[in-house]
């Protein structure tokens, strides 16, 4: 399928490996020029090189778009851009007792606060010329809260509240904001929650992995290929009557009706 968006430009935030790097990659694919964006200067300019094999350009800011210094070095390369792929890698597991204030602060800044702030610098120029696409990659803990992840319950909960109301302000001006909800893929971020489990259950993490993905109907991790592809249509002119929507990708593991 022709997804039409071959020539846009496209800032994927974090995005030099993991969920965030599928995403490049399918926009890549599509024809998509990308501003690359991640906290780690070696890593994110192989993950640049990689995409530049797509035939698009490529540039490249390393900044944590946690903070807002980062987000003002990460804006000031991007200039006016066409698609906003949010994403920031997830807060540690834990239980109630471990957080304080400060814990919260850090999750909020990074889950919630943090690609607010990208929308509300990037949306106005989409809303002049029209058109604009916006992914919020947030986790299906939003749809069904997981209790060792309380932190980033709280936070992404705070951004799906936010998007509801805006993506409705906003759509009538031809931008598309949706949440994409990933479940467990096979990311540095299942291989620290596989590391949790093996902790408590007393098992080894290949252990752990085999039972995280024996409790998941499709019966394995996600692939961030996969994943990133979902991505790439939201971005579509074919999507463009998809409004506000919390859209999970998560193998099955979210049993719900609505």
């Amino acid at each position: 399928m022709d997804l039409g968006i071959h020539g846009k430009t496209a800032l994927v935030c974090a995005g030099s490996k993991g969920l965030g790097y599928g995403c490049a990659e399918a926009l890549a694919a599509a024809g998509v020029n990308l501003i690359l964006n991640a906290r780690t200067e070696g890593p994110l300019e192989e993950a640049a090189e990689r995409l530049r094999r797509h035939g698009v350009e490529v540039r490249t800011v390393a900044a944590d778009i946690a903070t807002e210094e980062g987000q003002r070095t990460v804006l000031a390369v991007a200039g006016e851009v066409d698609i906003l792929v949010n994403n920031a890698g997830g807060p540690p597991p834990g239980v109630w007792s471990d957080w304080g204030r400060a814990d919260f602060q850090k999750a909020l800044d990074a889950n919630m606060l943090a690609p607010i702030a990208m929308m509300t610098a990037i949306m106005p120029k989409m809303i002049e010329k029209g058109w604009g696409r916006v992914v919020n990659i947030t986790s299906q803990s939003v749809r069904a809260p997981i209790a060792q992840l309380g932190l980033s319950n709280a936070a992404r909960t705070g951004l799906t509240g936010y998007v509801a109301g805006t993506s409705r302000q906003v759509a009538p001006h031809g931008v598309i904001v949706n949440n994409l909800l990933p479940g467990t893929h096979a990311t540095a971020r299942s291989e620290s929650l596989d590391k949790g489990r093996a902790a408590r259950e007393g098992v080894d993490e290949a252990e752990a992995r085999r039972r995280s993905e024996a409790e998941i109907p499709a019966g394995h991790y996600g692939d961030a290929g996969d994943f990133g592809a979902i991505c790439a249509f939201l971005c579509s002119q074919q999507a463009r009557f998809i409004v506000g929507q919390n859209i999970l990708v998560d193998g099955g593991n979210v049993n719900l009706t609505m």
